[in-house]
């Protein structure tokens, strides 16, 4: 009888310093409680940026085989090329820090012409394009982005501090293309 006690004493410690276990407690915070590791800095990174570069990445695509001056079209493939190479490189940081991308709800771009065919009212719903309004688009857009790069390249995370300090040059350059005056007196 003291055997049976004994035994079935063991097997409930066992299974209580088994569910104490730090991994097993991080797991199950993260599959119950939909959790990321990241500090909310970083989290809003992937929800803004996460949410901009897909859809840009398309515009892009779109504008450079529509666009009629060459600094439209330059920019357009400079944005095209940045930011589809960065889409799957976020993603793989997102799925380390465990935070869902891409973004859930984040807007898709649809080109003009496919939004006239969606669209009941054809001649209220379409927004022609111009190179101008698609060169200040993007400036407006990859100042936010910008902005949140900087951001991330001063997280506490040191993967993720890497990153932004690793792609900011590039975002510059698209600021830049796009307009952007740099600011003299930034500090850094």
């Amino acid at each position: 009888m003291r055997f049976n006690t004994l035994f079935v004493a063991s097997v409930c410690a066992s299974a209580l310093l088994a569910s104490c276990n730090p991994k097993t407690a991080e797991k199950n915070q993260l599959k119950y409680t939909h959790t990321s590791i990241v500090d909310g800095d970083a989290y809003e990174f992937f929800k803004v940026v996460g949410s901009k570069l897909v859809y840009e990445s398309d515009y892009a695509a779109y504008a450079a085989s529509v666009a009629k001056s060459p600094q439209a079209k330059q920019l357009a493939e400079k944005v095209n090329e940045v930011y589809s190479a960065l889409i799957p490189a976020v993603d793989s940081l997102a799925t380390q820090n465990q935070v869902d991308f891409p973004i859930k709800g984040a807007e898709v771009f649809k080109s003009p012409v496919v939004a006239a065919v969606d669209s009941v009212e054809t001649e209220h719903a379409v927004k022609a394009y111009s190179d101008e309004a698609y060169i200040h688009h993007v400036l407006h857009e990859v100042t936010i982005i910008k902005d949140r790069f900087e951001r991330l390249s001063r997280n506490t995370g040191m993967e993720l501090r890497e990153f932004g300090s690793e792609n900011e040059e590039k975002i510059n350059e698209i600021f830049t293309l796009a307009g952007g005056k740099a600011d003299e007196h930034g500090h850094h």
